[in-house]
């Protein structure tokens, strides 16, 4: 029987988003209803209320989740109705021509539940990135749902959950996107939650050198607290020359962009070493443009990369950084800034502006 749960919505461009009440139908074939446990608020959350994804109103806000599956329908057979799961938006096809050549992590036809959630007047509800977990409970195809064992408080699930979106973003983008090795230098240009995610990320891949680049003092404190052997305010150094004079005069083995904007990307550039690697994470608006010598891109050889989702393989990557959270190797939970309730997502969004805060984390 369909479930009535409360759920936040936004309803239209730029309106503070809505608490209300959505109908979660039973679970189809291949789908799966899970209860959320925690819920962290992402940028790209905000996008959405902005308009900057597109113009799908009403959208169900919310993706970096954890929760317990508590429905599955017919032929799903990787969860089970108990399970604890971290929501992933990339449910491989396995038929696209990616997935055929073996590139999973580029499938072009990733799998969402297919039935729409509503609000209680029958409108169909846009879910983001296909989870929309502001909620209760979600629909979600059970490709989306990846098995982790092990996490079981509060406080375990809410760091875990991040590796739904942004953290994983950041530290794929070193270790699969960039395939940092034990021993390489790395540089990261912009520390927010995904670049800071990358710093760990290059740590946790072994590098021995790790330059952070911000212009806020405080994300440059956050990086060094994950793993920065260097931090470069670039409002008061140069940021190019400051990382060659890190690295020994030659530049980074690894270049991470994690800003999105052409004249951070062309630091990028100019700060690898020869036959270094740039890793572009930071997202670009449509825009934008960037201008280099075409000489200087084949003079200096190496690598020009973008990652996706940090290249990842949800059911290879989220349980393999969990166990190595639970060692002690991945601090996840230094990513979680606050616990806030439900009601809180605005003023969430508020503080999110401000650059106060990694992740304000719904607790449900």
């Amino acid at each position: 029987m369909p479930q009535k749960v409360k759920a936040v919505i936004a309803r239209s461009k730029d309106a503070p988003v809505e608490l209300t009440t959505i109908v979660v139908p039973d679970p189809g074939p291949g789908e799966a209803v899970v209860d959320i446990k925690t819920c962290g608020v992402c940028h790209t959350d905000l996008h959405y209320v902005e308009g900057g994804i597109g113009d799908d109103y009403p959208y169900l806000l919310g993706h970096e989740a954890t929760g317990v599956v508590s429905a599955v329908g017919e032929g799903v057979t990787n969860v089970e109705v108990g399970d604890t799961v971290i929501l992933n938006w990339r449910a491989v096809c396995g038929e696209c021509r990616a997935c055929k050549k073996g590139d999973l992590k580029y499938c072009f036809s990733t799998f969402n539940a297919e039935q729409k959630m509503t609000l209680e007047d029958g409108t169909e509800l846009e879910p983001a990135l296909g989870i929309g977990a502001f909620a209760e409970k979600t629909l979600v195809h059970s490709g989306q749902c990846t098995r982790v064992d092990g996490v079981d408080s509060v406080d375990e699930q809410a760091a875990v959950g991040l590796l739904g979106c942004g953290v994983m973003a950041g530290i794929g983008a070193a270790v699969n996107t960039g395939e940092v090795k034990r021993g390489e230098s790395v540089a990261v240009i912009g520390c927010g939650g995904v670049g800071v995610a990358a710093v760990a990320g290059a740590k946790l891949a072994g590098a021995t050198t790790i330059v952070a680049v911000d212009i806020d003092p405080k994300k440059l404190a956050k990086a060094e607290e994950l793993g920065a052997t260097v931090t470069v305010n670039s409002k008061e150094q140069d940021a190019v020359e400051a990382i060659r004079e890190a690295t020994g005069g030659v530049g980074a083995d690894v270049v991470i962009e994690a800003v999105g904007r052409p004249e951070t990307y062309e630091q990028a550039f100019y700060a690898r070493d020869l036959a270094g690697r740039v890793v572009l994470v930071g997202v670009p608006t449509p825009e934008m443009k960037i201008e280099l010598p075409l000489l200087e891109v084949f003079g200096r050889g190496g690598a020009l990369k973008s990652s996706w989702y940090g290249d990842c393989l949800p059911e290879r990557d989220f349980p393999m950084l969990v166990d190595q959270y639970r060692l002690g190797r991945l601090p996840l939970e230094a990513f979680v800034t606050e616990k806030i309730g439900i009601d809180e997502v605005n003023e969430a969004f508020d503080t999110m502006k401000s650059g106060d805060v990694l992740r304000s984390v719904v607790v449900l």
